[in-house]
């Protein structure tokens, strides 16, 4: 599915793969159209071709030597157990229609190779996370809403195998002393994965799903989550190397945002990216990933965040991009903007703009420095100079809710002054929240930074009240 194809899904709900529609001035005055997604179908085998699926599994292993198939590529290990495995059908005379057949074909194979049950949805590209919780429950999240799939694992064991050979897979482990992990799949999709006995019900699974398509600003104004005037003062903040927030809860599109601002950032510069689990999709040259790494089975080894961080200050970045900033590592992201590198982008989990400062402060008093809380706020009012929010509606559709710009410190508060905002004015009949982006009416003090850079500033940006929204 291409691009194109599929930018719409964004806006309800999918930050990875999306549909486009159609947005325009009059769209405001149209009434929306009812969303109307086709469910999706799935083949499930009867409890008999069950017992047939797991005897022809079993005689596979006995006969097939796995460490010779993994060392295979993946296609010709697929024709190679696909070729035993209808010879195995074949010699036991089973009674199996042909569509049953080749579906017991198919997830043996995904047992082998792949996630069992759940490998099929990885091709979807309607779906943005599987959760599984225990082996008898599995949820996607299509368009924002969540759906009861009717799949499922033999047992628990079947469950924990697809979850160890994912772990396995990247150099991770989860056993009982080490309960839970952060992994990703090949494709770049993040996982996490818990599993008894913090989890109480059985192990649990959750998968983010991932896409090669990167979202561009004009795809976002596209669809409605940005309007064309902040796409433009987008674009000149990151040229204009201001220090970025991204705040917004999960599955609001914070990453996407993050990779579409990465757009503006000219190739020239040097960028250094820290992660826990690598899943941004910036695209320049000049580019260094940096990935967490967990403690080893004697508890040595690990890299946290922090540590990267420190790092990559020795390695001569332009800017320094943190995916989310989550702990004691803000410190040094703190230090890391004040002290000349500018331009540096991370996210955080919050509610709102002030909840993401409030937060950040917490997180400085993780590091183990008893510093005064006006001088932390200091520093955050001094490194940060705009918190750009983001919200998932409950019509599933994503939008940036506000724009602040951080002034300076009055007293022991940090003044903020709010540039954009959503206003929402209700719900259609079909349960669309009707809305659209303005502005405040407040020029921002960067504008003045953004003129110094030579970029052309565009006023009535920030003073047009008919700025297009919805």
């Amino acid at each position: 599915m291409s691009l194109k194809s599929r930018i719409q899904e964004f806006s309800k709900g999918q930050s990875h793969d999306v549909i486009k529609t159609e947005i325009s001035k009059k769209h405001e005055t149209e009434a929306p159209q009812k969303n109307v997604h086709a469910p999706l179908e799935f083949d499930i085998l009867s409890n008999k071709d069950l017992e047939i699926k797991e005897q022809i599994h079993g005689k596979l292993l006995d006969i097939l030597d796995l460490s010779l198939i993994v060392k295979m590529n993946h296609k010709d290990a697929r024709k190679q157990i696909s070729d035993v495995i209808r010879s195995l059908i074949d010699e036991e005379s089973l009674p199996i229609s042909t569509k049953n057949r080749q579906l017991i074909v198919n997830e043996v194979i995904n047992d082998v190779l792949g996630l069992g049950p759940l490998e099929h949805l990885l091709y979807e590209p309607s779906i943005a996370d599987i959760l599984v919780n225990g082996s008898k429950s599995v949820y996607i999240e299509r368009y924002g809403k969540l759906e009861k799939t009717p799949i499922t694992f033999k047992d628990d064991e079947h469950l924990l195998k697809v979850i160890d050979r994912i772990v396995t897979s990247v150099g991770r482990r989860i056993d009982e002393s080490s309960p839970l992990v952060d992994a990703r799949l090949k494709d770049g999709s993040r996982v996490n994965a818990i599993i008894p006995p913090l989890a109480i019900d059985g192990p649990s699974l959750s998968i983010r799903r991932f896409t090669k398509d990167k979202m561009k600003m004009e795809d976002l104004v596209e669809i409605g989550s940005i309007s064309q005037a902040m796409a433009e003062v987008f674009a000149n903040i990151v040229k204009a190397r201001l220090n970025i927030l991204i705040s917004g809860g999960t599955g609001s599109g914070k990453t996407t945002m993050l990779n579409a601002l990465s757009n503006n950032i000219p190739e020239t510069e040097r960028i250094v990216t820290i992660e826990d689990s690598a899943e941004l999709q910036l695209q320049m040259d000049h580019l260094v990933r940096l990935e967490t790494r967990p403690s080893n089975i004697e508890g040595k080894g690990e890299v946290n965040q922090r540590e990267l961080v420190r790092n990559a200050l020795r390695m001569r970045p332009d800017r320094i991009v943190i995916g989310e900033v989550r702990g004691e590592e803000a410190f040094d992201m703190l230090q890391a903007m004040n002290t000349g590198h500018d331009g540096s982008l991370t996210t955080i989990h919050a509610n709102t703009p002030r909840d993401a400062l409030a937060r950040v402060e917490n997180m400085v008093t993780m590091a183990g420095f008893e510093l005064p809380i006006k001088t932390i706020r200091t520093q955050i009012a001094s490194a940060i100079n705009v918190v750009i929010q983001l919200e998932r509606l409950e019509d599933g559709r994503r939008r940036v809710t506000s724009i602040a710009e951080i002034n300076s410190m009055e007293g022991d508060v940090i003044t903020m002054s709010e540039i954009f905002k959503y206003e929402r004015k209700g719900l259609d009949e079909h349960g669309n929240v009707i809305g659209k982006h303005v502005p405040t009416g407040i020029v921002p003090r960067f504008n003045d930074k953004i003129k110094q850079r030579g970029l052309s500033s565009n006023i009535s940006a920030y003073t047009n009240q008919d700025s297009l929204g919805e």
